[in-house]
């Protein structure tokens, strides 16, 4: 019994390391810098979000009302800037895409995005979010550097403009190779490449909020919870000495 469950502690890491090299990407993945404290920001990126995303996927965890609130936008300004298929404030944020249907045109049913930042990472959405270009083999025309094979359209493309990888050759043993050097945008798009990027990371900016609405709130009642034991430890710390004073008399 005791071979079986150390063959067992074993094999488990070896098979988990698998698992996350076949899930994971071999692409570098590029910092998201985002900050959940700006405002303008999240804004940005709930608006971003509303008007590019919501068409195909939903954050059905997330109502309208408390992005609202905790994003800084006036309830009836929200209705009308950020609710397009005549939802109640109260409201989740639902897709009015047929989940059946969209199974049958994509092959699967897009995700549920509520919950993505939290189970990709903030760092992993701004990369894949970035690194989008032409593939004429693909169904809709793209691939994907961090998500080989993507099964969805580039749905900001008119705001990038269209992606391609680029070249330029470096010599290498005395030849000339070309190398890749990233994805470039034909210029063609409703925003400069620096604009894109922050665009980006409005948008993870706001997944990362609504991954985890209440975190700000919590971190600071956290402090709280840390001063408070700090000063509950000097007191109780007075009191011991002060209790064994009279004892050891």
């Amino acid at each position: 019994m005791k071979k079986l469950l150390l063959a067992i502690a074993l094999l488990v890491p070896s098979l988990l390391s698998n698992v996350a090299l076949a899930a994971g990407s071999s692409v570098p993945l590029d910092k998201a810098d985002y900050d959940l404290t700006d405002k303008a920001s999240l804004q940005n990126g709930a608006r971003i979000f509303m008007n590019y995303c919501l068409g195909c996927h939903q954050q059905q965890y997330q109502r309208y009302s408390r992005t609202f609130e905790d994003l800084g936008i006036p309830a009836d300004l929200g209705q009308e800037y950020l609710q397009f298929t005549g939802e109640k404030v109260t409201d989740y944020i639902t897709t009015p895409m047929p989940q059946d249907a969209a199974a049958t045109w994509f092959g699967a049913p897009p995700p549920d995005l509520t919950l993505v930042a939290r189970v990709r990472g903030a760092d992993w959405l701004y990369t894949y979010l970035r690194t989008f270009y032409v593939d004429d083999s693909k169904t809709f025309g793209v691939n994907n550097l961090v998500f080989p094979n993507v099964g969805m359209p580039h749905v900001l493309q008119e705001l990038q403009g269209t992606p391609r990888i680029a070249y330029e050759d470096a010599l290498i043993d005395g030849e000339m190779v070309p190398q890749y050097v990233g994805i470039k945008s034909d210029g063609n798009g409703e925003l400069s490449p620096d604009e894109y990027d922050k665009a980006i990371l409005d948008l993870v900016n706001y997944l990362e909020y609504t991954g985890e609405p209440s975190r700000l709130s919590s971190e600071k009642i956290g402090k709280g919870v840390l001063v408070f034991i700090l000063i509950f430890f000097v007191f109780a710390y007075l009191l011991k000495k002060d209790y064994w004073r009279d004892v050891k008399k």
